[in-house]
């Protein structure tokens, strides 16, 4: 059976790596908007919060199980680079596992504490979200920076942090674009619109450094015929961009008839930015030092691992997309009875 596709030291590795892939994609788009949602309380009204809540809660605790999924490919799939990045970004992972915790209390506090200290939940909720959402973003800067430590890693990880947790408000404001309505729905587009220049601005830094850093990557893009056959990546990137950008000029609508068309354009510029990403640094697991071939684990065990994940992720995939089918629609008043 090892050898049912080739070579197993080859497709089980990459077999691993697609679905560890996939399950960060699905990770930053899902819990992406929520953490949105939460670093959005900061600007809200007292009288919206309940209503952004009641937008997310069917679904939060089900985005975040894409990322126990992936760290734990990465983990028993490919050990090696586990061990290096963990090792590299161990106090970042820190800072996010705070903030989630932290999310996480405030989300259920917030509702049962008297009126008086509710708002001190709705910050720890937000405090939590942006702890999430910067630690995030600095780690995707210094891995794309070879997870080296000198100053211009540094910078250039602050500034990802701050263009990550702003993409993910941008994300956040589309989803209540799409699942409000009226005063909030309009106050959405606003925030969309300003938080769209962030998101520009962070992939426009991560597709310059990319390159600059590695000689390998900038050879992927820019040598012939590569730089013709890739081009329409960033060109389909930057249209659905400015596409989004023309729709949030003429929302809300009387019939509401385009309030998704936001969120399914974030979506699609941030699976169009995975892809160019994966592309970069494929075939390393860690950039420049280990490639998922070197870090895999026997390819007995990456089999054995294999047939439980082919039960795993259908069962995730499943239950997930029932919590969204269930809870469709417009989010409605926010009861706890």
């Amino acid at each position: 059976m090892l050898t049912l596709f080739g070579d197993p030291t080859v497709w089980l590795p990459l077999v691993f790596a697609g679905l560890m892939g996939l399950s960060i994609l699905i990770y930053v788009v899902l819990d992406g908007y929520d953490l949105g949602v939460g670093l959005l309380f900061s600007v809200a009204e007292d009288a919206q919060k309940d209503r952004m809540i009641a937008a997310i809660g069917p679904f939060w605790d089900a985005n975040e199980t894409w990322l126990v999924l992936a760290v734990g490919l990465l983990l028993v799939a490919f050990p090696a680079a586990h061990g290096m990045i963990l090792t590299a970004l161990y106090l970042p992972v820190l800072i996010m596992l705070i903030g989630l915790i932290l999310r996480g209390v405030a989300f259920e506090f917030r509702a049962k504490v008297k009126p008086k200290q509710k708002g001190w939940w709705n910050r720890a909720f937000f405090i939590g979200s942006l702890m999430t959402a910067l630690s995030q973003g600095w780690m995707l800067g210094f891995y794309v920076m070879g997870l080296t430590e000198t100053a211009t890693t540094y910078g250039f990880a602050a500034l990802t942090a701050v263009c990550l947790a702003a993409s993910y408000a941008f994300i956040g404001a589309t989803w209540l674009i799409f699942k409000t309505e009226a005063t909030l729905q309009k106050q959405a587009v606003v925030w969309a619109q300003r938080c769209l220049i962030f998101l520009v601005v962070g992939l426009a830094a991560v597709s310059i450094a990319s390159p600059w850093v590695s000689p390998r990557i900038f050879e992927k893009w820019f040598s012939l015929p590569n730089i013709i056959l890739l081009a329409p990546l960033p060109i389909a990137c930057g249209a659905l961009m400015l596409g989004v950008a023309l729709v949030l000029k003429h929302l809300p609508t009387t019939t509401d008839r385009f309030a998704w068309v936001p969120f399914a354009g974030a979506v699609g510029i941030y699976t169009l930015a995975f892809f160019g990403l994966a592309y970069s640094f494929f075939p390393y697991v860690v950039p420049e030092k280990l490639t998922i071939f070197a870090a895999a684990s026997a390819p007995e065990s990456l089999l054995i691992m294999l047939i439980g994940a082919l039960f795993v992720l259908p069962a995730i995939i499943g239950y997930s997309a029932f919590a969204y089918f269930v809870f469709r629609g417009k989010a409605t008043e926010l009861r706890y009875d």
